[in-house]
């Protein structure tokens, strides 16, 4: 279902009505589904921020760039699940006695 959107009021509007129906307590703006929209559907879920700029109508990549921000930490929790990830793979190799050439994180 599509909502006829003419004015940022009226987009808020709807957002309280939908909020209020769900009984969600925070306050809900355009700019925060913007937001949302930006950071936990799309970067957070691997779409590239040029195709988010152009999603949201930034005219600079440069505006996209401080939603990529908010996720920085994100990124740092992956690459801790990574290294753990592949010092266990790791382990198991020398468990299993395989032989391997090259060993990473050591």
């Amino acid at each position: 279902m599509a909502l006829p959107v003419l004015t940022n009021k009226r987009m808020n509007g709807y957002l309280k009505e939908i909020a209020d129906l769900c009984t969600i307590t925070k306050v809900l703006t355009y700019h925060l589904a913007r937001h949302t929209f930006a950071t936990t559907i799309t970067l957070s879920n691997g779409v590239p921020i040029e195709t988010v700029s152009q999603m949201l109508g930034h005219n600079s990549l440069k505006t996209t760039q401080h939603y990529a921000k908010v996720i920085d930490t994100k990124v740092s929790t992956e690459m801790s699940a990574l290294q753990e990830k592949l010092l266990d793979r790791d382990k198991e190799e020398e468990d299993t006695g395989d032989m391997k050439v090259m060993k990473l994180f050591r």
